[in-house]
């Protein structure tokens, strides 16, 4: 998978490690507020002076200088200055592929929003990248994404500084490890000794901890990543069955065709018709 920068009319996360959105800086007047409202992508202020709120679920939080908030993709949230120490603050809208394990690795997620930057210098500068990147003529779009990189990036780290060394803490890492191995690999023919491996464990181990942190195997996972992975390319009617399952690490097209239909509840030809037919019956309804 590669990062991707598009185009409002033709944004699309599905393939792309991560797509920018847009990024810029404000000093809000007093009580200047947003929402309630939705975004379909993820948001990140960052408060660099003054105070205001952020409201999420009926759960209000009072932000100042240094702390930061999350919106995620669907959330209904909204947020005000203060109407006597407005604050200013910088934001990224990003999405993509990635961008959900890597905000969990810096500790971020729906319910937990908040992040603090006690020593905010390393963020700062990457602000004034994404301004900079806006402004080239040529090599704008890899610039933007990897300035989004940086960012998550920084997040991570910090979080990682910040959380304590406790052998939970090393789990959830190696965890969120494992996962993204197989999140890039599933594609092709891969194992979970090979998964082991290349994170340094156990394979008995490494099942344990993956198993508890995400109530599947990595086995479990592996398959539905490739299955979900498989139901997308079934829309497309110019591939084969066996295209399908090699294009998902299955070299024999009948094993592919059994875990498919154990997994989803119909062959994969037959789920390719059925989805075929909602798909006429909704532009039937649409006309």
């Amino acid at each position: 998978m590669i990062a991707t920068y598009v185009e409002p009319a033709t944004r699309s996360k599905a393939h792309a490690d991560l797509v920018y959105y847009h990024s810029g800086s404000e000093r809000c007047a007093p009580g200047h507020a947003y929402g309630p409202a939705v975004r379909p992508y993820y948001l990140i202020h960052y408060v660099r002076s003054g105070q205001g709120i952020f409201r999420r679920s009926g759960v209000e939080f009072r932000l100042r200088a240094g702390l930061g908030f999350l919106i995620c993709p669907g959330d209904v949230t909204y947020y005000q200055a203060d109407r006597d120490d407005p604050w200013s603050y910088s934001w990224v809208g990003f999405d993509g592929y990635k961008a959900a394990s890597s905000l969990r690795q810096a500790n971020l997620a729906v319910d937990s929003p908040i992040f603090e930057l006690a020593e905010p210098d390393g963020i700062l500068p990457i602000f004034e990248l994404l301004e900079d990147a806006k402004k080239l003529s040529a090599g704008r779009d890899l610039r933007l994404i990897g300035a989004v990189y940086m960012f998550l990036s920084y997040l991570v780290e910090y979080a990682a500084g910040e959380r304590s060394a406790t052998q939970a803490g090393l789990q959830e890492l190696y965890v969120s490890a494992a996962a993204e191995y197989i999140d890039k690999n599933f594609i092709r023919r891969m194992t979970i000794e090979e998964l082991a491996a290349y994170i340094g464990l156990n394979r008995s181990y490494l099942c344990a901890i993956f198993k508890a942190e995400m109530r599947q195997s990595p086995q479990q996972y592996l398959i539905r990543c490739r299955m979900e992975r498989a139901c997308e390319l079934l829309a497309d009617a110019t591939l084969a069955i066996g295209d399908v399952a090699r294009s998902v690490g299955y070299d024999d097209p009948l094993v592919f065709s059994k875990m498919f239909a154990k997994l989803i509840g119909l062959p994969p030809r037959d789920y390719r018709s059925s989805q075929a037919s909602a798909r006429s019956k909704a532009a039937a309804a649409a006309k």
